[in-house]
């Protein structure tokens, strides 16, 4: 999902206050928003809960991920199944591979390097959406329905949605030149891991240009 879809997801949460009705109360309208708006926040943080735990306590896919830009291997048969198991295995085709204690050293880092980027990732997920769920709480019910008419509101969460995730996701970017180091490492020590480093020099340059082509449609 892109940014600007979020911000418009945050925005279906308005048809409420039109269905609300002339025969509503003032008082009803605003009880239904903030409890459309608590109900919001629990279903956001319930997922990202869920995303937390299976990112910590599961296997790690190191074959569908971490690229970006465009890469010469387009004929190229895409590698198969992997996995970084929580205790360091590496997982091909949910077969152990030979590993001794160094390689599983660095495969546990690798994993931790790749996990923490992703929990940030949550994480950043977790602060853009409370503040755009804020906009919309700290709006009047008669500026939630201005707004959505007008187009106004959604502006507004798409300007606060720039200024949660633009610095935040320009400093994941900048952690890649590390994960491509581990990478290389590991493709170095460790033969079966060599189709998995698929980081390049470029995709830092490639990850930023993504921001901001992103970030320019706000």
């Amino acid at each position: 999902m892109s940014i600007r879809n979020a911000a418009l997801t945050l925005c279906l949460l308005l048809p409420l206050v039109a269905q609300a009705g002339e025969e509503a109360s003032p008082a009803g309208i605003g009880e239904e928003v903030s409890r459309e708006l608590g109900e919001a926040r629990r279903e956001v943080a319930a997922d990202l809960a869920e995303a937390r735990l299976e990112l910590t306590t599961g296997n790690l896919r190191i074959d569908n991920g971490l690229q970006f830009g465009h890469h010469d291997n387009t004929d190229a048969d895409p590698p198969v199944r992997a996995e970084i198991t929580p205790q360091g295995d590496l997982l091909i085709e949910g077969e152990a591979q030979a590993i001794d204690a160094g390689q599983r050293r660095q495969l546990l880092a690798y994993r931790g390097q790749v996990i923490g980027i992703a929990l940030a990732g949550i994480d950043i997920g977790q602060r853009t959406a409370d503040a755009a769920l804020a906009e919309v709480e700290n709006s009047s019910w008669i500026g939630l329905l201005f707004g959505a008419m007008s187009g106004r509101l959604e502006r507004r969460i798409e300007h606060v949605v720039k200024q949660e995730l633009e610095p935040a996701m320009h400093d994941l970017c900048r952690q890649l030149p590390a994960v491509m180091a581990s990478q290389q490492q590991l493709a170095t020590s460790l033969p079966q891991f060599r189709p998995y480093a698929t980081l390049e020099s470029g995709d830092v340059d490639d990850c930023e240009n993504m921001m901001q082509e992103e970030f320019a449609s706000l």
